[in-house]
């Protein structure tokens, strides 16, 4: 049985609250810099999408106008994952590239469907009315919602990334399994690059309420996600997080420069029926990652809900040796998205030299002083699913 291939993280693509590129949004967590919103959907807090140009990513203007802002962050980001690997635009490369996006459902009309809800509330619901409306007013790409598919689709159209393409569903457990089969790809010889990430629209009234429906979302004021006992629940972020992934030798041989090596991601699904089991499952996966040094990092896209969010923290009590920082905080919960967005800051801070500076009043988060070398990436889903990266230096 052939060795497998050490895997190298070559690209980084971000496009978040915070801006876009990796200086604006390395700037921005350097100064503690947070942006928030908690008037525009009162009595929910958000984090909103930094204004960005377009067309430096998204050169039409048609191709932006088809689509719906989580496609045109997510393809943004995308973009830049590549400029940053050296291979925007490499045709041969691009053509090999597989992807693995993962992604929600898609935007709703809002329009569409208020205008149904008002006709029907007024009466005026004839026979064969929704079917109508729906048939008539919903664009050819909507089907109730958007399918999640379009993400790669436009990626793969405005890019040109014609290699294998997969998209994932099943929220931040799909960002998980995004890394997971890719990294297991490339390390067997099945694949050689591979882009990999999400995006995530956090502005939007359909998923509010869906999340409220589930008394997931953070309300009236906002505060660190350490520091929301009295006040559970996520803030939705606006984000795009893509990787650009492969393997060493891929790597040396066009002369790309790592960021970071991406060595070991692994997953779970804890049934989560006792207190407790959410604490026990990390702990195993923990187990899994591999050869841990005592005083590495945690980045960790902790939601802030409960009891997730406690049984999260039970578990970093037992390894206080680790600089911990929540992704949360800073750049809201972004689903799909979270767990991609702390492999990118995990390779982008051991590339750096620094882990990047601590936003918690509670005192969970301290300063690192040293560099680190070793970075694991956590991510435990509000509702279900659990994951883990080790990302590490090069030496």
């Amino acid at each position: 049985m052939s060795e497998a291939a050490e895997v190298w993280i070559t690209g980084i693509g971000l496009a978040t609250s915070l801006g876009e590129g990796l200086d604006a949004n390395w700037d921005a967590l350097t100064a503690r810099r947070i942006n928030v919103d908690e008037k525009g959907f009162a009595p929910y807090v958000v984090h909103p999408f930094a204004l960005v140009n377009l067309d430096a990513q998204i050169p039409k203007k048609g191709d932006q106008r088809q689509m719906e802002a989580w496609q045109r962050i997510g393809t943004y980001a995308a973009g830049l994952a590549l400029d940053s690997a050296g291979v925007k635009g490499n045709k041969e490369i691009l053509g090999r590239m597989d992807m693995i996006v993962a992604a929600g459902g898609g935007e709703r009309d809002l329009a569409v469907d208020s205008n149904i809800l008002n006709l029907a509330a007024l009466g005026n619901a004839a026979p064969g009315f929704l079917n109508e409306r729906l048939m008539n007013d919903l664009r050819p790409t909507l089907f109730l919602a958007q399918l999640s598919n379009l993400l790669a689709g436009n990626i793969a159209i405005v890019h040109g990334v014609t290699g294998s393409s997969r998209t994932f569903m099943g929220e931040e457990a799909a960002g998980v399994d995004a890394a997971r089969i890719a990294l297991a790809r490339i390390s067997a010889g099945q694949s050689d690059i591979a882009l990999i990430g999400g995006s995530q629209n956090g502005e939007r009234k359909d998923l509010l309420v869906l999340y409220e429906f589930g008394g997931f979302n953070l309300k009236d004021k906002f505060a660190p996600v350490w520091a929301r006992q009295n006040n559970a629940g996520f803030a939705l972020g606006s984000a795009g997080a893509f990787l650009v992934i492969e393997s060493k030798a891929h790597a040396q041989a066009r002369g790309a420069r790592p960021y970071a090596r991406l060595t070991n991601v692994v997953a779970d699904l804890a049934l989560r029926k006792h207190p407790g089991d959410v604490t026990t499952t990390l702990e195993k996966l923990w187990s899994k990652l591999g050869k841990i040094d005592g005083q590495g990092a945690i980045i960790t896209g902790a939601t802030g809900a409960e009891p997730v969010t406690s049984e999260e923290r039970a578990f970093l009590g037992k390894h206080r040796g680790f600089a911990v920082r929540a992704t949360g905080t800073v750049f809201g919960h972004t689903m799909e998205t979270q767990f991609p967005l702390g492999i990118g800051l995990a390779a982008l801070s051991i590339s750096r030299g620094a882990l990047f500076s601590p936003n918690d009043p509670t005192g969970l988060e301290v300063e690192m002083p040293t560099p680190p070398s070793q970075i694991v990436v956590v991510g435990a889903g509000h509702w279900r699913g659990e994951g883990m990266a080790l990302v590490e230096a090069i030496k």
